[in-house]
């Protein structure tokens, strides 16, 4: 017989035993891969940690070619706007221009973004009343430009306490989109929409003389 050579390995004999063992380790094995998977660190790739206790957005239609600013001004009399992008604890993260600066170049192509948006942040609670200002700086088009501006707060969760719309019709146009009040703790005490002028708080600041206000960023035009 050729299997007499052991050209073919013999059968084992078959014990249920050991299968049962077998499997039942393959099952613990599984398990543990997936109590691994369960107590892992989720990937941080793509993540954003923001830091900030409000966000401040103004939008306007998209590809409008006018240029509209946005100024926040905080309870220590800080104003974030386009000369002074942090003032305090306030972030202007981006001055959109309209169509003066929303593309990029690539290969030597221009590539132009529809989005008109300017973003202030707020990183940190300061008690007292802030001001959200829209200001028409171009007007190339002369005609009324609505903007949305909205307010959301962002600590514990994520919570709108403004959303609105104002509307500005020529160039030095300042509108009071909303004034808000926080406590020491951070809460939102006191809504409204009086008019108050921080472009008055410029005018001010050059009648006096003072060559750069540390509050406001105005430099005095010699």
């Amino acid at each position: 017989m050729i299997d007499d050579f052991g050209l073919y390995p013999r059968e084992e004999p078959f014990d249920p035993f050991s299968v049962m063992l077998f499997k039942a380790l393959q099952v613990i094995a599984f398990l543990f891969f997936l109590a691994l998977l369960a107590i892992a660190p989720e990937s941080q790739d793509g993540k954003i940690d923001s830091k900030a206790e409000f966000i401040i957005t103004m939008d306007w239609p998209d590809n409008h070619p006018d240029d509209l600013d946005l100024f926040v001004q905080d309870p220590a009399g800080n104003i974030a706007w386009y000369r002074r992008r942090e003032a305090g604890f306030l972030v202007l993260d981006r001055d959109d221009r309209g169509g003066a600066n929303d593309f990029i170049i690539v290969n030597g192509k221009k590539i132009a973004s529809p989005i008109r948006e300017e973003i202030v942040t707020v990183r940190g609670v300061v008690a007292g009343e802030y001001t959200i200002n829209v200001s028409h700086f171009q007007a190339l088009t002369r005609e009324p430009v609505p903007a949305k501006v909205k307010v959301q707060k962002l600590n514990p969760t994520a919570q709108v306490i403004y959303d609105n719309t104002v509307t500005v019709d020529h160039i030095g146009d300042e509108k009071t989109a909303v004034r808000f009040t926080l406590d020491a703790e951070g809460e939102v005490v006191d809504i409204n929409n009086r008019y108050k002028s921080l472009m008055e708080t410029f005018r001010n600041v050059r009648s006096n003389g003072a060559d750069r206000d540390p509050k406001t960023g105005y430099v005095k035009k010699l």
